[in-house]
């Protein structure tokens, strides 16, 4: 069993209780990784090939027709002007929109990127793609949860060949911030969706072999990857006993990582139900835990996490 973690700088000052930092202590630290989202999840669902195709790896998992295109992910989202640039302030699922916002904001988009050859649709209201030709050359986009809170001037691509998807991203900024739709969420006091967000563009690769890995997560970039090669699933409330990889990156909440994981997970390791608990944090921090070592009473406490 592995949990992924947040970076210890999300969890400020929160620690470990005693009792599960001493439990946790009579295991070794392994070899760091890549610190990174990004290298968090490769490091557990990798994939054959250079890229981040995460656009085709969500639609293969939603919809079941990624292949024989490229795809690129268009996610709604809220962009704020303010006196040091504009920031990207929420997106996909954060904006709450429905199946019906959807179809209104769709239509009014489909004929700017029908004139450029692409088909534009949303399977969920969080997620929507464009369909491109298979040989469709793209820019190395960020991924919206990156640059979330951040001025998107520091994420722009400046490469010829973002140059054609600037000027669409500014036409649907502009048919976004028109739409009578935006209106009615003022007066509701909701969040516009004034822009769209491209990023995780490529084509369906195949899973690296041996994966094999069940991956529970929120995060439906995770779930997208573990699907390539094994299961994606929704995260349950708390640890039940299955072994697999649980994405716990999202959080802040130290007490629930240990309360409704760390703790159940140790329970099932003392009872052999799982062989060995590992963790890996977003900064590359990895340790290990096999049930053998449990009688290791001399080691001291767990540190993590530390600042």
């Amino acid at each position: 069993m592995t949990l992924l973690l947040p970076a210890a700088a999300r969890l400020g000052r929160q620690r470990l209780s005693a009792a599960t930092a001493k439990r946790l202590g009579r295991g070794d630290r392994l070899q760091a990784g890549e610190a990174g989202r990004r290298a968090q999840l490769l490091r557990h669902f990798p994939l054959r090939g250079d890229g981040w195709p995460i656009a085709a790896l969500s639609r293969q998992a939603e919809a079941g027709d990624a292949a024989g295109h490229a795809w690129l992910r268009a996610d709604p989202v809220w962009l704020r002007p303010d006196i040091n640039g504009v920031r990207l302030m929420a997106h996909g699922a954060a904006l709450g929109l429905d199946a019906g916002d959807c179809a209104e904001l769709l239509a009014a988009l489909r004929p700017l990127f029908g004139d450029a050859g692409f088909e534009l649709d949303a399977p969920h209201p969080a997620r929507w793609y464009l369909r491109l030709p298979k040989e469709a050359k793209l820019p190395a986009f960020s991924d919206p949860g990156d640059a979330l809170g951040e001025d998107v001037f520091e994420h722009l691509d400046t490469s010829p060949e973002a140059r054609r998807w600037r000027s669409l991203e500014s036409e649907a900024q502009v048919t976004l911030h028109n739409h009578p739709l935006n209106a009615r969420r003022a007066a509701r006091g909701q969040a516009p969706v004034n822009a769209l967000w491209f990023w995780g563009g490529g084509r369906l690769p195949a899973a690296a072999p041996g994966h094999g890995n069940t991956g529970w997560s929120d995060d439906d970039t995770a779930r997208a990857l573990a699907a390539a090669g094994g299961r994606g699933m929704e995260l349950p409330e708390r640890f039940a006993g299955e072994p697999g990889v649980y994405d716990l990156e999202g959080t802040r909440d130290l007490a629930w990582i240990e309360g409704e994981w760390l703790a159940p997970a140790l329970d099932a390791l003392r009872a052999g139900r799982i062989a060995a608990l590992r963790l890996d944090d977003a900064d590359g921090w990895r340790f290990g835990l096999r049930r053998g070592q449990a009688l290791r009473i001399w080691r001291a406490p767990l540190a993590w996490p530390a600042q």
